[in-house]
């Protein structure tokens, strides 16, 4: 079993002076929260109260952590400020549910706009390049000390510029380290997408970058071959991402986008080796219709194509 080593007093230190640093940036240290009369805690309750349906008291109990006798404590004061009014629960008759008056509304907004007004001043401090970098460390964190996931865990978007480059460079890195590939594999996917950007035709071809925490983590690309005939070619997933699906919903968006274009066969060759692919082939309906044995890559291969009819 894996024996995990408890965190360094470096760790910590660095944890512990990160939170002195962000509570005195975004302003937690002050009095009230963002210049107005309600506390942190406060104008949490708000937020939640704005922003989601059929809340009680056991639900913000549980989520915020707070404690039961506390929280009576701070609604109760948001009723004598006529800022929260409640009803019987339909699901539940000995719970109550919450809901912010027109009141509570109009508290609330100047303090939303205000957050927003803020955080869009400390990232307008960064370069675009540094913002990046700032949102995709938070979600990151977020992710890895137990935060929600979101429902769906991955993006799918089109092909931006910076692409080619990033998806050529993690494809020769990948198969270099999972299959002993050599450089020319990298030269092979590089000289296919060039030739993809290059003669790109937006009526019959399509790109789709998996995104994952701002960062790409799959893709793959379909061409036209001939009128009646489509080709799929390059689908990967990086590894940090692997067991969420990705591979098969890049090849489903290529299906249903081969279909609506009326093309009759889709078409890919691969390798034998990559029993990941085969598999998400197989189980999307194509069919092995030729092999061959070749050097390529700087190993002895067995190439396949495989076929589906549309």
């Amino acid at each position: 079993m894996l024996k995990i080593l408890a965190p360094t007093d470096d760790q910590i230190t660095a944890v512990r002076n990160f939170n002195r640093f962000y509570t005195r940036q975004i302003g937690l240290l002050t009095e009230g929260l963002l210049k107005s009369d309600f506390s942190l805690t406060e104008a949490r309750v708000l937020y939640e109260l704005a922003n989601r349906d059929s809340l009680t008291a056991s639900d913000l109990t549980r989520e915020l952590g707070l404690d039961a006798g506390y929280l009576s404590r701070l609604l109760k004061k948001f009723e004598t400020r006529r800022l929260l009014t409640r009803a019987p629960s339909t699901l539940d008759g000995r719970q109550t549910v919450l809901s912010l008056t027109i009141a509570g509304c109009a508290a609330f907004a100047p303090l939303n706009r205000a957050s927003a007004e803020e955080v869009a001043t400390l990232l307008g401090r960064l370069s675009v390049e540094d913002r990046e970098k700032a949102v995709k460390a938070m979600q990151t964190m977020q992710r890895l000390l137990g935060g929600a996931e979101p429902k769906e865990p991955y993006s799918l978007r089109p092909l931006q510029v910076g692409d080619i480059g990033w998806i050529t460079h993690r494809q020769g890195v990948l198969y270099a380290q999972e299959y002993g590939f050599d450089g020319t594999y990298e030269a092979l996917v590089a000289e296919i997408l060039s030739t993809f950007v290059r003669d790109f035709d937006p009526e019959w071809e399509r790109a789709w970058i998996a995104e994952r925490d701002g960062e790409v983590v799959g893709s793959v690309f379909i061409v036209r071959k001939s009128d009646t005939v489509a080709k799929l070619r390059l689908l990967y997933v990086d590894p940090s991402a692997r067991g969420l699906g990705i591979g098969r919903r890049l090849v489903e968006e290529c299906i249903g986008f081969a279909r609506a274009k009326g093309y009759k066969t889709m078409t890919l060759w691969t390798n034998d080796i990559l029993l990941a692919a085969r598999h998400i082939y197989q189980t999307a309906g194509f069919k092995l219709v030729e092999e061959d044995r070749h050097h390529s890559f700087g190993q002895d291969l067995v190439g396949q194509t495989w076929e589906l009819e549309l």
